[in-house]
């Protein structure tokens, strides 16, 4: 497994490069440093000095490749590619346009959104499989063909109206919950209800049905039958059997998700007013900041090759039958 993970991550190299040169490409080629200029500024008739001032101020006035007034090695050191690109490989977020660090802003923007992710990922987990094991285990039943009714229709409603109806009914009406707002601390457990409400509602359609769907394949495989006709109850055939050989496809789900959950929600995040990194990135959006928008970009590409790689080894961890080589 050793010379596999290895074989992995040099794999994982070229592909971080192309994110990196393909994010540069469309950053300073195609949005070139006088346009973010522009931007900033936000004035049609600004100067040129304007401009020079602007771009000299936050590091863009150099080359897109290559220095040639330059001598040496700083030919290719001091030019934008290098500057605010290629130091992404070795984790140099560098900084923001206006001066914040933002490596720093990732470590710590990175627990609220932990704090949202992980309890809701483990939430909707227990949640969906509980569900979709109770489908099936009344499969055939008016009450299935309802589950399955309302799955579909949970899965046709955005996220978008769980948030606002959250709000407005369990917040505002009821007082239940405050609308929006975060604290540090366990002082900050209140506002953790709604965010956490909509992360498992909003994947409960989704969840109830590709997990029902799962546990159907396997009820109907030889090894089920045999359980039933030993004369085993439904309900020990679904937990014993069933849910324990879906385990694989399960973990193929939830581990590749779980590097993403450092990316924070952008909806919920931004809506609930949680200082993580889906906030983050839709603030620097918004504020045309480019140098946390490339950061982050790059930094979903790495967690994504993690999630991957992660799931992998999940493989051999629920099957020992499984060999990575």
């Amino acid at each position: 497994m050793t010379a596999y993970l290895l074989r992995r991550l040099l794999y994982a190299v070229p592909i971080l490069i192309g994110v990196n040169l393909l994010t540069f490409a469309l950053f300073f080629m195609v949005n070139s440093p006088d346009d973010m200029a522009r931007l900033h500024l936000g004035d049609k008739h600004v100067t040129t000095e304007a401009i020079d001032s602007w771009k000299r101020a936050r590091g863009y006035d150099r080359p897109l490749f290559y220095a040639p007034q330059e001598h040496g090695l700083s030919r290719l050191t001091e030019t934008l590619f290098f500057q605010k690109s290629a130091r992404l490989l070795v984790f140099d977020f560098g900084r923001a346009d206006d001066g914040r660090d933002i490596g720093r802003d990732i470590r710590q923007r990175m627990g609220p959104s932990l704090a949202i992710a992980v309890p809701s990922l483990l939430l909707g987990l227990l949640v969906n499989i509980t569900l979709a094991l109770g489908m099936v285990f009344v499969r055939g039943s008016r009450l299935e063909h309802t589950g399955v009714f309302v799955a579909v229709l949970a899965m046709s409603i955005s996220t978008l109206f769980y948030i606002i109806g959250a709000q407005y009914l369990l917040a505002k009406l009821l007082r239940l919950a405050p609308v929006s707002g975060w604290l540090d601390g366990l002082a900050g457990l209140k506002f953790l209800i709604l965010p956490l409400l909509v992360g498992v509602l909003s994947g409960l359609g989704s969840g109830m049905r590709w997990y029902r769907l799962l546990f159907l394949e396997e009820a109907g495989k030889d090894y089920v039958r045999t359980a039933r006709a030993k004369g085993l109850p439904e309900g020990r055939v679904l937990g014993r059997h069933v849910l324990r050989n879906a385990a694989i496809p399960i973990l193929t789900g939830v581990v590749a998700v779980l590097p993403l959950l450092f990316m924070g929600s952008l909806l919920t995040e931004s809506f609930f007013a949680i200082p993580g990194l889906g906030s983050y990135t839709i603030d620097a959006i918004q504020s045309q900041d480019f140098s946390i928008v490339r950061a982050m970009v790059f930094l979903g590409a790495v967690l994504y090759l993690l999630g991957l790689l992660l799931t992998d080894v999940s493989y051999t961890l629920a099957d020992p039958r499984v060999r990575l080589q």
